[in-house]
């Protein structure tokens, strides 16, 4: 959460929203239920005497969607008021985030939580939350995502703001590849629903007392590749959407679905070609009425086919329009919105992402399996574009990321040497620690650091963090892991959400260190200290991270793991496609 103050953009120590001070607040608030004008008609939300807020939950901003079809701005409006008191359906998803909540087709919907009673004239600064779950699962009804604690915090530090969560089309039913897709234009359709989010609060969130000119947008895994995406959307052009990004682990491109990235068209069209085949719509495939036939399809038949066949994943597509270049080409030349960032990562997110790659899907135990499995992220077309054979990629990963424990991820000091046979080299793979480190840099790390120095070249505010907290919760060999930042942004130390409470042990410590970094998301650090603002030139060409642990946190220059992350970077579009 950032306040982009006159002071940050000189490059002072805070990272915070623009706010009020909190006599900008009414002395009393009503204690019925709030209502609102929005350009299309009124919504009468709830009053929360436990937070003394306002929530507005379920609005839509846009036209009920007809399946692989691109969302349109409402067009009708209606007398009287409407009732806004209840989270929307996730969107149709698969996995995990969707457990426990529903699901429809009928999904475009977003939420506002406000500071109680606030008038249409107070112009707060805005946070507009982008959930992540691959692109594939999730939504603003989950638990874990609950605003009220932050813009609790807000309020409490004196600069309150308010809080956006939205919805928005995933798995096939929003990311739909292959060529039928792209002659029709219905690719990237999920990309586009946010965007269509952002321009309905551009429109409306001044009469719920926001500011549309003090948006900052905020997501996490692919919610952060989504804020990703929404920056260098249309070439980077800026629509005056947002004035600030914060994107916790997936910043600086696209998650990489298939080996070749944005250029594995190939596999884009094998995906789509198996969804129409595992459908009564087999009879069409390869013409474009398989499209007709899939919006046709009863929801029932549709989920059969992507649960349990090998549709998927639906990746983002060049697609000339939304996503008109390459995320390196445009970082490069710093064709994006001129705009403030803080981004990082934690340290050890390739424990999540870098299992899998061995034989049947398991854990990578020898030098052949490590060599499949970097052949499988080596894109086809590499030998037209850089002259190297796929084996002397690999050759060149094998060198730069050695079977050496020390050097891999988790570190030896959050978990001792993995032994043959042990139980962890049992089901993560021998050389666990070896493919943690290779595929979280490709997944999460190299993009984050691309950009930060891409944002540095352009002289733009930037700062960097990376996350290094192993949660007594979760199993030590999987250290610092992706996600587990979230529950400290969000100060959500009731564990709402989670099947176990990630502060249920050292209770204290970790509360402590929640408030620390919500604070610091949202009014810099306290006691007065610098967040250091990310300068290339400081450290010979990377600039510094802060780290955060729950012994204290420290700043470093950001230059772990150079070798092997410059070679990601260097040769991210000739070999990966991205």
């Amino acid at each position: 959460m950032v306040r982009w103050l006159a002071s940050s953009l000189a490059g002072a120590a805070s990272l915070c929203w623009f706010a009020l001070p909190t006599d900008a607040l009414p002395a009393h608030h009503q204690t019925s239920a709030p209502i609102v004008k929005v350009k299309n008609g009124s919504y009468a939300g709830i009053y929360s005497a436990e937070y003394n807020q306002d929530f507005f939950l379920g609005m839509p901003y846009a036209q009920v969607a007809p399946r692989f079809t691109v969302s349109q701005p409402l067009n009708s409006s209606w007398e009287g008021v409407r009732n806004a008191t209840a989270y929307p359906p996730h969107c149709v998803g698969y996995g995990g985030d969707e457990v426990g909540y529903p699901m429809s087709e009928d999904c475009l919907y977003l939420n506002v939580i406000r500071p109680a009673g606030i008038s249409n004239t107070a112009g707060l600064p805005v946070a507009v939350w982008i959930h992540g779950g691959g692109l594939y699962m999730g939504g603003s009804a989950d638990r874990r995502y609950n605003l009220s604690f932050i813009v609790q915090n807000s309020v409490e530090q004196g600069t309150p703001m308010i809080g956006v969560s939205l919805n928005y089309r995933l798995s096939a039913f929003g990311f739909l590849c292959g060529k039928e897709a792209m002659d029709a234009g219905v690719v990237n359709f999920g990309f586009k629903d946010q965007r269509l989010a952002l321009r309905w609060i551009h429109e409306n969130i001044a009469a719920f007392g926001g500011a549309p000119d003090k948006v900052t947008i905020w997501g996490e895994s692919s919610g952060a590749e989504s804020v990703s995406a929404q920056t260098l959307a249309y070439g980077g052009r800026d629509d005056g959407l947002f004035r600030g990004v914060i994107a916790e682990s997936g910043y600086g491109g696209f998650i990489g679905r298939y080996a070749g990235g944005l250029n594995a068209s190939d596999a884009m069209q094998n995906t789509y070609d198996t969804l129409v085949r595992n459908t009564s719509c087999a009879h069409t495939v390869g013409t474009p009425a398989s499209l007709s036939c899939l919006r046709d399809l009863p929801l029932d038949e549709m989920h059969k086919a992507l649960n349990s066949t090998a549709a998927n994943p639906w990746p983002p597509v060049l697609d000339g329009d939304f996503i008109s270049d390459y995320p390196s080409k445009q970082l490069s030349e710093g064709r994006f919105p001129k705009v403030p960032i803080l981004i990082g990562c934690n340290s050890d997110e390739g424990s999540s992402f870098g299992v899998g790659y061995g034989p049947n899907g398991g854990g990578v135990n020898t030098d052949d399996e490590m060599r499949a499995a970097i052949a499988s992220i080596v894109g086809p077309d590499v030998e037209k574009m850089t002259g190297k054979t796929v084996k002397q990629v690999v050759d060149e990963l094998m060198f730069l990321y050695p079977n050496i424990q020390a050097v891999g991820d988790p570190s030896l000091d959050k978990w001792p040497v993995i032994q043959p046979g042990d139980d962890v080299a049992q089901s993560m793979g021998a050389q666990y620690r070896r493919t943690a480190a290779l595929f979280g840099d490709f997944t999460m790390q190299y993009s984050r650091r691309r950009a930060s120095l891409a944002f540095a070249k352009q002289g733009i505010p930037s700062w960097s963090y990376r996350f290094d907290v192993v949660l007594p919760s979760l199993p030590g060999y999987i250290g610092a892991t992706h996600f587990q930042e979230v529950a400290f942004v969000f100060d959500n130390t009731r564990g709402e959400g989670y099947a176990q409470n990630p502060f249920a042990n050292n209770t204290r410590v970790l509360t402590a260190l929640a408030k620390t970094m919500s604070t610091a998301w949202g009014l810099g650090l306290p006691g007065g200290a610098t967040w250091p603002p990310y300068n290339a030139s400081a450290g010979g060409g990377v600039g510094q991270n802060l780290v955060w642990t729950d012994k204290g946190s420290y700043v470093e220059m950001d230059s772990w793991r150079a070798e092997g992350i410059n070679y990601f970077i260097e040769n991210s579009l000739a070999v990966f496609g991205m």
